[in-house]
């Protein structure tokens, strides 16, 4: 008779650890980027920043993190700092699987549990998290060589 109480006690303490393992985010279209700015081999601070693709359009300082809404459109990044540079880049979205970034654990445990969500939406894509924009200097001479103000430099 013991050995069926230790077993029942067995399977409640394991549905108890697995049932506060699966959390869902409240929402899975977001996705939060950090944006690094390079001029002349070295990270500028204080450069503005617009992002934009086809969800919307977003605002961050360089260096610094941004949320943005997940599109299967390109995501633009244009970034300027007045007397060092500025830059355009696109960055194309990439499709996610079950296999990206230690994911397998948790959507297999999701899967045992009976609720089978996609944890990027609909959309199943992704930006790389982290983007490092190379920014060209502005006409001044010499301006390829060091940033403008080089208290703003980050080392």
């Amino acid at each position: 008779m013991s050995h069926l109480y230790f077993r029942t006690a067995c399977a409640l303490a394991l549905s108890v650890v697995l049932g506060g393992c699966v959390t869902a985010p409240a929402d899975t279209s977001d996705q939060q980027l950090e944006i690094h700015t390079i001029l002349g081999h070295r990270e500028v601070a204080g450069v503005g920043c617009v992002l934009s693709n086809a969800a919307g359009r977003w605002f961050v300082v360089a260096p610094g993190r941004v949320t943005v809404e997940r599109s299967r459109s390109p995501l633009t990044i244009d970034c300027a700092r007045d007397g060092a540079g500025s830059a355009i880049e696109v960055t194309q979205a990439h499709n996610t699987s079950l296999f990206d970034s230690g994911r397998l654990i948790g959507s297999i445990i999701v899967r045992v549990r009976g609720t089978h969500a996609d944890p990027y939406g609909a959309s199943g894509v992704a930006y790389e998290p982290v983007l490092t924009v190379l920014m060209q200097p502005t006409g001044h001479a010499g301006a390829a060589d060091a940033p403008a103000d080089s208290a703003n430099v980050v080392f």
